[in-house]
């Protein structure tokens, strides 16, 4: 793949495990890495009898024969419940099997400032593999029970972690949820405030409008009223003449006509200033209901936030403190001891099989991924080899179904 899908791939995954500890990832991770081919083989050139060029592979299972060319499948291996001696003398390494009928085989190693190394990983490796299959002793089961008790511990201080940061996460929540109210009430008042000065704006200017018109109404009633006496007095000296009769008459006609328009004004200005005092009835009642709202609101923001206050300080939550124990197992183990360890054993084997299952179904589901974004021009020799070679346990398990003296055999013949 590229470095951009690994990029991905690798963020994916992170996302997907994030919330192991250091050591659960570090055991899942060698639960993969133990199937790997060359995972714990250390490799060093030998000669065979023939003089045959070989690689000799130590790890953790036995000593393994490759090919220079191939570190992936070894040709032939003796585990180590099958060796009972390795000694060397200058370049000379000699293999003792265990059964005492088959020969010695011997090779030779290709530096002799190497021999002591491949000794030492000879020993560790047999003393720790023939280690693993003998019962444990009373140390160990103690460290083991510690070991179990810790790790409950270590689950329960994660449980409780867990269990605050998810309230921890929720007051965070319900705080937000809250300021976001509360800033969408002070909106709402402010609103609210606008409108009510726009309302007492309007209202003024109408009442200042139906004052100017009262004004004016008043004035023309006054000059109608000055109209009527001009015309009475006219009348009073209309007996001057037929000539000043008939003018008079005229001008009184006008005057009347004039009074009447005056009157029929006066009337019209009485009903605006009627409609305006209406108005300015309406604008008032409008300005005493957005007071009334903006006094509603103002005291629902102020119930919130005393809310909002009360609800953000989350309890603390009690959790229960566990004591480790720390009485020694005794020393003289019992039928029901026995029963008992073998019973734990029995249960940690089912579920190291249940996790083993679970672990074999992702790693298929990823190789199945990775298959599909494969670069056939990108692959090297070693994906070759690798994607031909098959499972680790099953090559082993194939070349040890022969006898020792034939592989014994095999090897010399290389």
């Amino acid at each position: 793949m590229t470095p951009e899908m690994w990029e991905e791939r690798i963020t994916a995954w992170y996302a997907e495990h994030r919330g192991r500890t250091r050591d659960e990832a570090e055991m899942e991770y060698l639960k993969i890495a133990q199937d790997l081919e060359m995972y714990g083989v250390n490799y060093f050139l030998i000669r065979n009898k023939k003089g045959t060029e070989l690689l000799l592979g130590v790890d953790a299972l036995g000593l393994h024969i490759y090919d220079p060319e191939n570190r992936l499948t070894p040709k032939t291996s003796f585990p180590w419940n099958e060796i009972r001696n390795i000694s060397y003398s200058d370049k000379e390494f000699t293999i003792k099997p265990l059964e005492k009928k088959i020969d010695v085989f011997k090779f030779n190693s290709s530096k002799l400032r190497v021999n002591k190394l491949i000794l030492q990983l000879c020993i560790g490796n047999h003393d720790l593999f023939m280690r693993r299959r003998k019962a444990d002793s009373l140390e160990v089961q103690q460290m083991k029970t510690q070991a179990r008790e810790e790790k409950a511990r270590k689950q329960m201080e994660r449980q409780r972690l867990a269990r605050e940061k998810q309230l921890r996460e929720e007051a965070e929540r319900t705080r937000d949820e809250l300021e976001r109210r509360l800033l969408q009430l002070k909106e709402e008042a402010q609103m609210a405030n606008d409108a009510l000065m726009r309302s007492e704006e309007t209202a003024d200017l109408l009442a200042e409008k139906a004052q100017i018109t009262e004004e004016e109404a008043k004035l023309l009633a006054q000059k109608a009223a000055e109209a009527e006496q001009e015309m009475q007095r006219i009348k009073a000296t209309a007996i001057r003449g037929e000539e000043e009769k008939r003018l008079m008459e005229q001008k009184v006609l006008e005057t009347e006509m004039l009074a009447l328009k005056m009157a029929e004004e006066s009337e019209r200005r009485a009903k605006e200033a009627e409609q305006l005092k209406q108005d300015l009835q309406e604008a008032r009642e409008s300005e005493r209901r957005a007071k009334q709202k903006l006094l509603e609101i103002t005291s629902k923001a102020a119930y919130t936030q005393a809310t909002g206050t009360s609800s953000s300080s989350v309890p603390p939550v009690d959790v229960p403190s566990y004591s480790l124990l720390s009485d020694s197992l005794p020393y003289d183990f019992k039928d029901t001891d026995m029963k008992r360890l073998s019973m734990e054993i029995e249960k940690e084997k089912v579920e190291y099989m249940e996790k083993s299952r679970h672990l074999q179904e992702q790693l298929n589901e990823l190789k199945t991924e990775i298959e599909s974004l494969k670069l056939k021009e990108r692959e090297s020799a070693m994906d070759i080899m690798h994607e031909n070679a098959g499972s680790k346990q099953n090559t082993i398990k194939k070349l040890t179904l022969q006898s020792t003296q034939c592989r014994v055999a095999f090897f010399e013949e290389l």
